[in-house]
């Protein structure tokens, strides 16, 4: 998934006619399988060098929520303890009402499938676990960004698949 401009702020925007240009903020959402096992990322980019201050602004407070609901992976924490970690985050950097999707989704055989970093999830995080951590803020007619690792619970943490940088990236 590609969402320039303002189809960033569409968390799941589908191919239209819209061209990329300077100073469009774009979130690249994207995966494939392997060895029947799936992947996901997602990364926010910015297209010229001159970002404005909004952006970077909402890009931190993204980058923030997913670090810190990523430091509170390990076992025994309930499903739903992971969104909440990263909507609070969000909401307290007063952007609480444009993060409309769930934190994450679980990973495996499928794309989608539980568990679910989701209010009213209650089930406990076990060792092994795959799912992702992806919040975002999602500013309608303006753009969007959104920050998306794999992790895996292990017996003391969490430990992320993806190794690609958190930081905004600037294609000048």
């Amino acid at each position: 998934m590609v969402g320039s401009g303002p189809n960033g702020a569409n968390p799941h925007h589908e191919a239209g006619d819209r061209v990329i240009r300077t100073g469009d903020t774009v979130v690249l959402d994207f995966g494939g399988l392997k060895d029947g096992y799936g992947s996901d990322t997602t990364r926010t980019v910015h297209v010229g060098a001159d970002v404005p201050a909004e952006v970077r602004a909402v890009h931190d407070l993204v980058r923030t929520a997913q670090q810190t609901a990523f430091e509170a992976v390990r076992p025994g924490v309930g499903c739903q303890e992971i969104d909440r970690i990263a909507r609070r985050v969000i909401t307290e950097g007063g952007y609480g009402e444009y993060f409309i999707h769930r934190t994450g989704h679980g990973i495996g055989t499928t794309t989608h499938e539980p568990p679910y970093p989701v209010e009213g999830e209650e089930r406990p995080l076990v060792p092994g676990m795959c799912f992702s951590i992806e919040p975002g803020i999602y500013l309608p007619g303006r753009f969007g960004v959104r920050i998306e690792d794999i992790v895996t619970v292990t017996t003391t943490g969490g430990r992320r698949f993806n190794n690609t940088p958190h930081e905004l990236g600037i294609v000048a």
